[in-house]
């Protein structure tokens, strides 16, 4: 297939979320990493959202209303950043300056620092000069080998505890501070959550519906619980979920790489139609562009054996499995996926508009790629997994 005729593959959705984070002041070199398209390609999106020319695959460009609307988001999400920063930081907040300067040190790739130390209310210049006092805001081999003092320690659990949102317990607590050359043993941390009372969010049980009453024809289940892969792009998985709002229902399609478990594709609508699964497949087949042969995985919702979804399974030469009618157990991984979600981020939340919820979906899948720890893959992020694969068959090539 021809260059050209990939590019027109980026849906519209796609395109404007990209140009709301830019406008919103995200880092356009970051942002372009973190959705994997070109570095040049996102600016100019900018550049032809701004003249109303922007357009998807047989889409209109962009209209002036739509383009005022793009606008007021971006101002939403620059107020959103700023309230997340204090929000994020409020486990933090009411700490001592130690904790604080910890926490603005873990989190100086994301937000810039004189932002985060303006929001938690110290100097930027203390801040640096806190740092130099240290040597660096990096722990180095040298500090990575000096025992850490209970204090120390503490501000840093607490750091990231706030950063990932009570997502860890005392193992993957560990394995991150480890990760972030702190000398610590197990026991160590485990004794020091436990004492001050910090530990990750309780799981609860989410139950996921499926419409499989249909006579749409059936794919068979090539997976057979089979979750592992050798190499990316060999096992992809798609399921929907859905989150309230006082808007209404926000739902939700993703598509995950058995892989490294990573989200390579999604998309998010106010409805549950085919275009909901195939915007997402079609997401993750531009930006992975994989050779023929990819199993995609779902369950039989209607959705997935719709017309729509696998022309264009056909198209990418795809091969369409599905699992056992009622058997969530057949598409673990992704049911696992939902379960991190609304444990991490949705339980207990209230979200008046289903942009609110958007953004804080998009965080955390961002948050989910690049760094959330898992245990499956080694205790690294799913990119980290990737990126280390990489280097080792370069390594076996050499």
């Amino acid at each position: 297939m021809s260059e050209a005729k990939r590019r027109a593959r980026y849906t519209l959705e796609f395109k404007l979320e990209a140009v709301r984070l830019v406008k919103a002041g995200r880092v356009a070199a970051v942002t372009a990493k973190v959705l994997g398209v070109p570095k040049q390609t996102l600016h100019s999106w900018v550049r032809l959202e701004k003249k109303g020319t922007l357009k998807g695959a047989g889409d209109k460009p962009v209209s002036a209303e739509q383009m005022e609307l793009a606008r007021l988001r971006a101002e939403l999400a620059r107020v959103k950043m700023e309230r997340d920063i204090l929000k994020k930081g409020d486990g933090v907040l009411r700490k001592g300056i130690d904790v604080k300067y910890a926490w603005i040190a873990i989190n100086r790739q994301r937000w810039s620092v004189s932002v985060a130390c303006d929001m938690l209310g110290v100097s930027t210049s203390g801040y640096f000069e806190h740092m130099r006092r240290k040597g660096t805001d990096k722990p180095s081999k040298a500090g990575a080998n000096k025992r850490i003092s209970n204090e120390a320690l503490l501000a840093h659990i607490r750091a990231i505890h706030a950063e990932v949102k009570q997502e860890y317990g005392w193992p993957k607590m560990c394995k991150e501070l480890v990760a972030r050359g702190i000398r610590v043993g197990k026991e160590r941390v485990r004794r020091m959550m436990k004492e001050h009372g910090i530990k990750a969010r309780g799981k609860r049980k989410f139950v996921v519906t499926t419409d499989s009453k249909h006579s749409l024809p059936i794919a068979p289940n090539l997976l057979q619980r089979n979750f592992t892969a050798t190499a990316p792009n060999q096992v992809w998985t798609g399921d929907i979920t859905y989150i309230a709002t006082d808007e209404g229902w926000l739902y939700l399609a993703v598509v995950l790489d058995l892989f490294n478990r990573q989200v390579v594709g999604w998309s998010m609508q106010p409805h549950m139609h085919s275009s909901l699964v195939t915007d997402a497949l079609r997401m993750a087949w531009f930006r992975r562009a994989p050779e023929a042969g990819v199993i995609f995985h779902s369950d039989r919702g209607s959705q997935y054996c719709g017309h729509e979804l696998q022309a264009a399974l056909a198209d990418y030469k795809m091969k369409s499995s599905m699992s056992r009618k009622g058997d969530c157990w057949d598409n673990a991984p992704t049911e696992s996926f939902w379960g991190r979600l609304k444990v991490g981020r949705l339980y207990g939340r209230k979200f008046e508009t289903r942009r609110q919820a958007m953004d804080e979906v998009i965080d955390w899948m961002t948050f989910y790629n690049h760094r959330r720890i898992h245990s499956t893959l080694g205790y690294v992020s799913p990119m980290q997994f990737e990126k280390s694969w990489h280097a080792a068959q370069l390594k076996k090539a050499a």
